[in-house]
């Protein structure tokens, strides 16, 4: 009886080892869990506070750096800029008059010809013909002429001498008049048929260009005297000296030009500067005079039409070609100059950022006019005291701080113009 106690006391006590060596697992790692957060907690509250100890201990980030120069202030007369466009003062469609078989072209494309050079001919053999018969006719006429005058002045001795009747002198005074008409229509169908042959040979109406030709040796003319439509065209010229250079202003420029043209009772008025229209001012340098000016403004482009004449000697002006016009309106005086880089387009305006005293970032909204001395002339908004970004512009913006050097500005003379 005591041996079967004792082996169940044993038994229990082995259920209790086991049963304590399955849980041991979960109590080890709740403890490792509570130690690791009590570590990090205390590593989160160290690193917090260094954190707020080196924010405390950083020196703010320095402004951005940029250059900075007040405009150049030069004595120049006010100038308006534009670009226009050469047309020719004269362009001619060559058409012929007369119909016929083209026999020559006296000329290479694109040659420069002189005013009464030849151009092209058509066969003259047919008009030829018709003036050999307009004579013939007029010899017929002038033959019945003579014979009628004679009839009439024997008519009238008749009459006189009581042998002839006056019916008969009548009809020998109309037989006179008649022979006379055929006389006068002959000689008109001798001039038109002169003025047919002359026209088988076109000529250059004025000096210029001419362009390719239209039509081949041997191609039949359909002439305008021949009432055909359409006629044949056979090339085009164009005049060259003097030429045109047409242009066109904005209002505000009209207005401008308008304000200061009444002041000035001068030629410069009138008088215009041209360049070449691809920014190489050396390549072309020309004055030219202003003779028109559009009466009234566009209002789909807000422009007003204007156009100089411009002398052509060398012929190397050409109609098509781009240029730039310089039209002087004013007398010189102190004008602002910055460089065209500081000048910034907004939408239809120009902004101009400058430095306050404080070293904020100010815009300033400007007029802008034409290049001079490879710098920008600026009509309006700006002071000759303002310090003007030259140079760090994108580190820059409105309202900000930054730090500033000072820049040099220089006229280039060379560039003046």
């Amino acid at each position: 009886m005591d041996t079967e106690t004792e082996l169940q006391d044993d038994q229990v006590k082995e259920r209790d080892a086991l049963h304590t060596r399955k849980r041991s697992p979960v109590k080890s790692w709740a403890g490792v869990l509570v130690v690791m957060a009590v570590i990090g907690g205390g590593w989160w509250f160290y690193q917090h506070r260094e954190s707020k100890a080196l924010a405390a201990n950083a020196k703010p980030a320095a402004p951005p750096q940029v250059t900075v120069s007040k405009p150049l202030v030069e004595n120049l007369d006010t100038r308006l800029g534009f670009l226009g466009q050469f047309s020719a003062v004269d362009q001619v469609e060559l058409r012929a008059q007369v119909g016929g078989t083209l026999t020559g072209i006296y000329f290479k494309d694109g040659d420069i010809v002189h005013k009464g050079d030849l151009l092209f001919s058509i066969d003259p053999v047919p008009y030829e013909i018709r003036l050999a018969q307009a004579k013939a006719q007029l010899e017929n006429a002038t033959a019945k002429r003579v014979l009628a005058e004679q009839e009439l002045r024997r008519a009238q001795e008749l009459e006189r001498n009581d042998a002839g009747t006056v019916e008969n002198v009548q009809q020998r005074t109309s037989d006179l008049s008649a022979s006379q008409a055929a006389i006068d229509d002959a000689q008109a169908q001798i001039r038109d048929a002169r003025f047919d042959l002359d026209h088988c040979r076109i000529a250059a109406p004025f000096t210029g260009r001419i362009g390719r030709h239209l039509v081949s040796i041997g191609n039949l003319i359909a002439g305008s005297r021949a009432a055909t439509s359409p006629t044949t065209l056979l090339a085009t010229i164009v005049s060259l000296d003097p030429i045109y250079l047409d242009f066109d202003m904005s209002e505000a420029d009209f207005q401008t030009f308008s304000h200061y043209r009444g002041d000035l009772k001068s030629p410069l008025a009138n008088k215009v500067e041209l360049t070449s229209g691809n920014g190489n001012d050396t390549v072309l340098k020309r004055q030219g005079t202003l003779d028109f000016v559009d009466n009234v403004l566009d209002r789909s482009s807000g422009t007003i039409h204007a156009r100089a004449t411009v002398a052509n000697p060398d012929l190397r002006l050409t109609p098509g070609e781009f240029a730039r016009v310089r039209l002087a309106v004013a007398r010189p005086v102190p004008t602002l100059l910055i460089p065209d880089a500081s000048v910034l387009p907004d939408q239809s305006e120009h902004i101009v950022l400058t430095v306050a005293a404080d070293g904020t970032v100010v815009p300033k909204q400007v007029q802008v006019g034409d290049m001079r001395g490879g710098l920008r002339v600026i009509r309006s908004g700006l002071n000759a005291d303002d310090r003007v970004i030259v140079d760090g512009l994108p580190f820059a913006a409105p309202g900000a701080r930054v730090a500033t050097r000072d820049g040099t500005l220089r006229y280039a003379a060379t560039q003046g113009q």
